[in-house]
């Protein structure tokens, strides 16, 4: 017996809406505001360099852009709800490329710092929409291959960004990986205005204590991490670590007593494959922001390589995954998404294993080229099945919120990446007696060749880390079902509903 449809008909879309264009007018915006999640890593040493700053504090020009961009996605969602999905669209993307403009034009590593708080913000008003949009300007049966295409942005864009980064670095100096966002949210900004329809707006009730919650209890958790090794774990380290987490807790219980409009409505995760969607994707986002950086430190402060040649190291990965995307999006709508994604997590955690064998003073190229080859091919297997299999069982007036959340977490796992990856390199750096400050402490744009060897083990063990986070995820995937259009041709009509609310 097939489920029946339980949620409302799409009748606000409009009668001339052209699904397709629409969705690549979003995700130009979309693919822009993620490569600016990794573009910073491979100039992260020049940057270091430049604005005199230290290994940690030039990591929290990432680790800011994620916490901004992560803290308001939540009601960013249920903003464009309230608003409409194009006009909340539109006002992020600006936000966005004048923060782009700002943090081009900065002279210290604070002032660029404030300016990625204020991109973070622009990016959480826009990536919500894009899976809201797409829910409900497609059909049921064409919704799996549009979520596949917009989890195969997500996926690229992590990779384009370390070399475009590379290119732009070299070619033009670090500023211009953020002003190159000017012009492309220019253009962006008139496609989505004349190709985007305008949707009808819903009434919400904002869940403003949730809404505080998650964000100081984010903010405190992912501050504490991030500068633990350089207070040398004190109290008030521990302080912020463990009051973020009771303040997270706080946030869970609170939802769950909500009975009006939960800002997370947490009956959605008892959709087996949205919570393990949700676990994937926290795994997924957390590796694809800190394997780059021990790699780029290694690449640049031992062999010497600039900003461009450190890039191109990336290139097999991001053209593997270039071309399997659109091979892996016809398998999402017809195969068990447990077979892709199990694989692909497993070749990814594989692969970085073996990168991170590679990073060696004498080692050849290839032993990290050939396994970044293998990366990109486990990568394609996951963020497109990921995001397609997320929402496709939720019904149609919980897939907004599934989608918020969906961002939500993927945001979660960067954030933590990125401080996690910062703590981890400055611990291994100290254990192996190196100061954490880098070249730009001493002046240098490559590190004495006595150093060589210690720091390159300090940089091979960090980047272990993300590769057990991956394995995890191939874990997490095997504990997917069967989703629901695949038990019959019937069921792909309408979209699947849990038995209660």
């Amino acid at each position: 017996m097939f489920v029946t449809q339980t949620s409302p008909p799409q009748t606000d879309v409009p009668a001339d809406v052209r699904p397709w264009p629409a969705l690549g007018a979003l995700c130009i915006g979309f693919f822009m505001i993620l490569v600016d999640m990794t573009i910073v890593t491979v100039a992260t040493p020049t940057i270091q360099e430049d604005l005199d700053a230290t290994t940690n504090s030039v990591l929290w020009v990432t680790s800011a852009y994620l916490l901004a961009y992560a803290a308001p996605v939540l009601i960013a969602g249920r903003l464009g709800d309230r608003i409409g999905p194009k006009w909340m669209y539109l006002t992020g993307l600006a936000v966005f490329t004048a923060a782009s403009l700002w943090c081009g034009l900065s002279g210290t590593i604070e002032m660029l710092i404030a300016a990625r708080v204020v991109q973070g913000i622009g990016a959480a008003m826009i990536t919500p929409q894009t899976m809201a949009v797409i829910t409900r300007i497609f059909p049921a049966d064409k919704r799996g291959q549009a979520m596949a295409l917009w989890g195969a942005t997500a996926g690229v864009a992590t990779l384009v960004g370390p070399i475009l980064g590379g290119v732009l670095v070299d070619a033009l100096g670090w500023e211009w990986i953020f002003f190159i966002n000017v012009p492309v949210g220019l253009v962006a900004f008139y496609l989505n205005w004349r190709l985007v329809p305008v949707l009808a707006t819903h009434e919400h009730t904002f869940d403003w204590w949730g809404v505080v919650l998650s964000a100081v209890g984010m903010f405190a958790l992912v501050f504490g991490i991030q500068n633990g090794e350089q207070r040398d774990w004190d109290s008030v380290v521990w302080a912020l670590i463990v009051g973020g987490l009771v303040v997270m807790a706080l946030f869970i219980l609170w939802e769950a007593r909500n009975r009006k409009e939960p800002l997370v409505p947490l009956s959605i995760f008892s959709d087996r494959n949205f919570s393990v969607s949700n676990v994937g994707i926290t795994c997924m986002g957390f590796a694809a922001v800190a394997m780059g950086f021990p790699l780029m430190l290694f690449a640049q402060l031992v062999r010497g390589l600039s900003a461009l040649e450190a890039s191109l190291l990336f290139v097999p990965m991001a053209v593997i995954s270039l071309f399997m995307a659109p091979v892996v999006g016809r398998f999402t709508d017809k195969v068990h998404p447990r077979i892709l994604t199990t694989g692909g997590f497993s070749l990814c955690a594989i692969a970085i294993f073996f990168v991170a064998q590679g990073i060696d003073p004498d080692a050849a190229w290839w032993r990290i080229l050939v396994p970044m080859g293998v990366l990109g091919l486990g990568m394609s297997g996951v963020w497109a099945p990921l995001a397609a299999t997320a929402t496709r069982n939720l019904p149609m007036h919980q897939a907004g919120a599934g989608a918020g959340v969906y961002n939500a977490t993927r945001l979660v796992g960067s954030v933590i990446g990125s401080a996690g990856i910062a703590v981890l390199i400055d611990s291994r750096l100290v254990a192996h007696g190196l100061p954490t400050g880098g070249a730009a402490s001493s002046g240098q744009s490559t590190l004495p060749a006595q150093i060589w060897e210690p720091f390159s083990d300090a940089m091979s063990q960090a980047t272990l880390l993300p590769a057990a986070v991956l394995a995890l995820g191939a874990v997490a995937s095997l504990l997917f079902e069967m989703p629901k259009h695949l038990h019959g041709p019937a069921a792909a009509a309408v979209p699947a509903a849990p038995a209660s609310d």
